[in-house]
This record gives C-alpha cells, sequence and structure tokens, in this order.
C-alpha cells in the first residue's frame, strides 16, 4: 500500500477542477452528483463520529484557528480556510468550500442549507451500503453520541441508543457516553444492538474484587477490546480504542471503577493479537483519541491499516498517511455533529490493503430526503418535550458560533450571562468543540442554549479567585491544548472568557504562555488580589449553582437581540503566517 503523495491525490481525485473526487461537483446531476461514489473493492467501511445527539439538521461553522505547533505546523488538521483548500485542491466557492471550511459561512449557509439530522444520514448510509451490497460493509460510530442535546439528556442517552439501533450501527466506541452514572453506560450499551468496544479502559482492581461487572475478570477489560468481522470474504479486526483522558476531563465521580489511557503498548500487543492469532487480514481502530493523538500512535504501533478517529471534530477530507516500521496507516477524522459521513471502501487481497479510496461526504439535508422510518422515530422521541425545546428566547444579532481554538461568538454570550446573571468580574467557560450554530436573524430558542450546555454536570458557581489561580486555569487548558507530545492534549479549545483581556503565545512553554492580564475596565490582574469569578461544569466536586442553561436562557430573554458586546478573545504572539489561523480578529 505504499504510494507517494502525487499517487494519492490523484487516487483520491482532489486535483483539478472537479474539486475532490469525479462527480462530486455540485450541479450536473443537481445534489445528487455529491454523493456518487462508486463501489471499489472488496471492504467498505463507513464512519460517523461527534454526532452530539443532534437527531435534527442543524448548521455547524467550521473554525477560523485551529492552530498547529512544534511537529504539527502547518500539517492537517491543522489548516483553515484558503489554506485548508488549498491542501486538499477544493475547488474555492464550491459546494464542498462551504462543507470543509468556515468562508462566508452565513451566506453560503443559507444558499446550501443545513447539514446531518439522523433520517438524512439513513438515507445516505443506506444508499451506500445497498450499493456495496449485503456484507460487504460496516458501519462504526466514533463516539460522543449519547451527549449533546436536551432529548439525550433527559433520556440519559436513550434516544441516540435507539437512532443508532435504527442506522444500523455495527460498532462504537466511547468518552462522553462517560459522563452518564456508569450503570447507566452500562445500561444503554445493553441495549445497542451493535458492538461496544474500548481496548484501553479496564476495571480497578478492588472493583473488580467487589464483584463490579467486567467483560473479562482476567485481563481486566471494562468492555469488550475488539471484535473480528467478515466483510467482502475479508477477516477485519475492528479493535476500540476509547477517550483516554475522560476521568480528567470529566467528572470521575460518575465513573469510579474505571480507568483509562493512551496505553499504546497494550495495543500493540492487541495488534500483534489479531494479526497472528485471529489471522486477521485488514485491522482498523476505531479511535476517540483525538487525531494529534492517532497521528503519533500510528507512527509508534505497526500493523494497523486504517484508524477512524473522532474527538477532535476535524472535518478532514483526505486521511493522513503515516510511516511505521510496519509499513503505513491511514489516519482519518470525521467532522462532528452529524455533518459528515466517512465512507472507505478497500481492495483487500492476500492479507494486505492493496488501494483504496476515501470521501468524506458533506451531509447536506435540502440534497438527502428524510428516511421515513428514521423521521417518525425522531418526531416520537422529540414529541415529549416540544414545548420546551421551541421557546423562544431572543434573535441572533450576528453569525453565533462555538468551534475555534479561543473563542466562539456563542462561547461569549455564555460567558457573557454568567457574569451579569451572578454579578461576576470575570467568567469562565469551558471550550467545548460541540455546539451548533446561529445564523443572523435566525430565532434563538432554549433547543440551541441546550446544544451549548448540556451536560450532565451543568451546576454553575461565582467564587473568589486570585489573580494567580485564574492565571494558572488559563496556563493548565493552553498546555492541553498546545503541548509539543499529542500524547499530553485532550483535545478541547482553550477556556472562554468574559471580562477578561490577556496576551497569548501558544508557541511558549508551560507557564510562560498567558501574560499581560487585564479587566475590561483596563486594570491589570494581580496574582495576590481577588476577583469574582463565574463559571461551570466543574469536574471534581459538584457546585451548587443553577444549571448553566437556565442562566443563558435568563440572559437571552432579557437582550431580546443577542450580538456580542466586546469579543473577550486573546490577542495572539508567536502566530504569525500560520496556516491554522485566518480572520483573527486580535
Amino acid at each position: 500500500m505504499s504510494i507517494s503523495r502525487r499517487q494519492f491525490i490523484q487516487l483520491m481525485g482532489i486535483a483539478g477542477a472537479a474539486a475532490m473526487a469525479p462527480g462530486l461537483a455540485f450541479g450536473k446531476k443537481g445534489g445528487s452528483a455529491l454523493y456518487d461514489m462508486p463501489k471499489f473493492g472488496n471492504v467498505s467501511l463507513l464512519h460517523i463520529t461527534d454526532t452530539h445527539a443532534q437527531l435534527q439538521p442543524i448548521y455547524f461553522r467550521e473554525p477560523n484557528v485551529n492552530l498547529g505547533v512544534g511537529g504539527s505546523y502547518g500539517k492537517a488538521p491543522h489548516l483553515v480556510g484558503d489554506k485548508l483548500l488549498a491542501h486538499f485542491g477544493i475547488k474555492p466557492g464550491s459546494i464542498e468550500a462551504h462543507a470543509f471550511t468556515y468562508l462566508n459561512f452565513a451566506e453560503e449557509a443559507r444558499k446550501y442549507g443545513k447539514v446531518g439530522g439522523f433520517a438524512h444520514l439513513a438515507t445516505l448510509v443506506k444508499q451506500i451500503r445497498a450499493e456495496r451490497g449485503d456484507g460487504n460493509s460496516l458501519l462504526l460510530d466514533g463516539g460522543d453520541t449519547w451527549q449533546g442535546s436536551g432529548t439525550a439528556y433527559w433520556t440519559r442517552g436513550k434516544d441516540m441508543v435507539g437512532a443508532c439501533n435504527q442506522l444500523g450501527v455495527d460498532i462504537m466506541t466511547g468518552h462522553w457516553e462517560f459522563t452518564y452514572l456508569d450503570r447507566e453506560v452500562l445500561d444503554n450499551i445493553k441495549d445497542l444492538k451493535g458492538e461496544f468496544l474500548a481496548q484501553n479502559v479496564t476495571v480497578k482492581e478492588e472493583a473488580l474484587f467487589d464483584g463490579f461487572p467486567s467483560f473479562d475478570e482476567n485481563t481486566g477489560h471494562a468492555f469488550k477490546p475488539y471484535t473480528i468481522r467478515n466483510v467482502g470474504g475479508v477477516k477485519v479486526a475492528v479493535i476500540g480504542q476509547a477517550f483516554p483522558y475522560t476521568p480528567i476531563a470529566n467528572p470521575a465521580r460518575f465513573i469510579p471503577n474505571w480507568t483509562f489511557g493512551i496505553r499504546d503498548e497494550a495495543m500493540q500487543e492487541m495488534v500483534d493479537k489479531v494479526r497472528n492469532e485471529e489471522k486477521a487480514e485488514l485491522v482498523v481502530v476505531l479511535s476517540h483519541n483525538g487525531m494529534d493523538v492517532d497521528l503519533k500512535m500510528a507512527s509508534v504501533v505497526s500493523g494497523i491499516d486504517v484508524i477512524f478517529g473522532g474527538h477532535t471534530h476535524d472535518g478532514m477530507p483526505a486521511p493522513s498517511i503515516i510511516k511505521n516500521r510496519g509499513g503505513q496507516t491511514l489516519v482519518t477524522n470525521a467532522g462532528s455533529n452529524g455533518k459528515y459521513l466517512g465512507v472507505m471502501d478497500l481492495d483487500v487481497r492476500g492479507g494486505k490493503v492493496r488501494d483504496f479510496r476515501y470521501r468524506l461526504l458533506p451531509v447536506f439535508s435540502n440534497l438527502l430526503p428524510a428516511d421515513a422510518e428514521m423521521q417518525a422515530y425522531i418526531d416520537n422521541v422529540r414529541k415529549p418535550y416540544l414545548g420546551q425545546l421551541n421557546e423562544k428566547l431572543a434573535t441572533a444579532g450576528e453569525l453565533l458560533y462555538r468551534r475555534g481554538n479561543f473563542n466562539g461568538t456563542f462561547d461569549q454570550i455564555i460567558c457573557d450571562a454568567q457574569r451579569v446573571v451572578g454579578d461576576a468580574q470575570i467568567a469562565l467557560s469551558p471550550g467545548f468543540r460541540w455546539g451548533t450554530t446561529v445564523l443572523p436573524g435566525q430565532d434563538i430558542t432554549m433547543e440551541h442554549v441546550l446544544d451549548q450546555t448540556c451536560t450532565t454536570y451543568p451546576e454553575t458557581y461565582v467564587r473568589e479567585m486570585d489573580g494567580a489561580e485564574v492565571k494558572l486555569i488559563l496556563e493548565d487548558v493552553l498546555d492541553n491544548l498546545f503541548n509539543e507530545d499529542p500524547y499530553f492534549q485532550q483535545g478541547g479549545d482553550m477556556v472562554r472568557v468574559s471580562g477578561l483581556d490577556y496576551v497569548c503565545d501558544p508557541t511558549a512553554k508551560m507557564g510562560s504562555r498567558v501574560s499581560e492580564m487585564r479587566l475590561d475596565n483596563g486594570k491589570a490582574v494581580e496574582a495576590g488580589k481577588k476577583y469574582k469569578v463565574a463559571g461551570w461544569a466543574t469536574v471534581g466536586a459538584q457546585s451548587e449553582g443553577r444549571p448553566i442553561w437556565d442562566v443563558v436562557a435568563d440572559y437571552l430573554r432579557d437582550q431580546k437581540v443577542a450580538k456580542v458586546k466586546k469579543f473577550n478573545t486573546p490577542k495572539l504572539k508567536g502566530v504569525a503566517g500560520n496556516p491554522g489561523i485566518a480572520d483573527y480578529p486580535a
């Protein structure tokens, strides 16, 4: 499977006027041309990830800031806007350019419509699988599926388990799935018709001794680590890799009996086992590591043919090809919010991948009819909650979005709401990468607010912190984002702030990235001085305040028209010319 970059680009069809692949350009056959993908090879693997419980079509703006530093500089996924289009050979102004970048987002979104929605995704999945034929495909779900909406929160993820069963998910792994209580996670997995895999999650020894359930008491695996499937006459091994930092990034109190980690040595052992003992001809890792972590894992673990990645929400039109001592590994990442379906067709013969085709298909709800059976399921799930979901809170006075390394306009609204309602000087909000987009002039409903805030630990707080504590929080999150070793990155974005300005150098070392911290009134933040700080989503002890969605809803009702008054995004140093940043306001 050794090919040059030139051969790879020719193979993928992403060079030249066709934008991405033959027949992909919008227009000649109407919208259907976007989804022309002839059968190739004998194994087809379909991939969704990070849908974050979005059953309905939504808008989702890709980032204008996705910085790569150190060894990640200028490499996928750290490319945005025109630089991303040039790298992947996508025609500017095309429907694909809209799908994969933030460029002219509001105007293009009105032109092409919403993306995603499980009923429209179901139509595409059924079309692709029918073209491949029975027994020739698998549908893989990379996790972050059971969280991210009001209905998922109220049903404890059951709505999404049912939707995945309806969609035909064969195999999945997880991350935000673990933010429900452990007994709820196990109950949801029991109801899932597909297999839930995670080689890197184990049961603590004391919990095993006390009889806490496990997949294998001898190995300590909490869940089945891998599965073997016959696809198109090929013996395919799929290994699960759940998010390795779950008890750090999310409350460990919900899942006290499980341990997590990257565990690449255990992954190598698992790959060797399925190759040598199970005689697998194709080895696939279904991962929720985050793309940079997957890229490193692919370089140090040999024998993996493909990593289908998630967590960092990177919509990459083509795989990265990573060489290692065993040959090479294809690494993909399939975006978020149900916006894309990844399709990889492989020609596997003699126990080796001889050739492949890959497309990341944007799911435009205007171009794909809703699957009637799935839509009926969705309507039934949502019906009891429509009164709450459809409440109009305000009107969007500008484009409200979240995704981006340092801030988003909807994030600023969330922070401003906390600061105003909590009568605080500074407000903090987590840099979650999920959250849908609202177009200018569109009604902001309670559902939109829940899309941004719906976690199982939504409680707010207002407390005193000194300036040194605030700086430590900022430095800690920045190191998570920009540590040069991907294995020390947890994959979120920077904590969002209100009432605070600062200078940030992402290329600096831990403890030296933040400087010149000032309140909105221009006064310097002093290390030993106390400040009133509002925040939410604590991963340690539970806070006592109201849920964040109630705080934001109150603020929006008062505002009537939601528009950012001041954008507290940091002034950046050391990033001039970086292809992972464009149209940055500071």
